[in-house]
């Protein structure tokens, strides 16, 4: 997981699937939640609640485990809503590698 970066993306919805393919994870702020978007191991997609953190000190899912990007992005995941719903309100953050 990479760390949460300060400026936000100038990224449109059409342009997520693209940039995610590109950078494989994002985080995402809406409304008072806040959730880091990843690829796990480059074939599986997921949100994770930033706000919560397992017996690992990792952060919990949020949504389903699903194969592809166009599913996962369907997922209602963020309070019954999915991110074409709630991408207006969203603000979008770099998710920026430690070396």
């Amino acid at each position: 997981m990479g760390t949460k970066a300060t400026e936000a993306l100038d990224v449109s919805f059409d342009e997520l699937p693209q940039y995610l393919h590109a950078r494989h994870s994002v985080y995402m702020d809406v409304d008072d939640s806040s959730f880091y978007i990843t690829d796990a191991n480059d074939r599986y997609w997921r949100a994770q609640d930033t706000t919560t953190f397992n017996e690992k000190g990792h952060y919990i899912d949020a949504s389903e485990l699903v194969p592809t990007l166009s599913e996962f992005l369907g997922l209602p995941f963020v309070d019954g809503e999915r991110i074409e719903q709630v991408f207006e309100r969203a603000t979008f953050f770099a998710s920026e590698k430690q070396e």
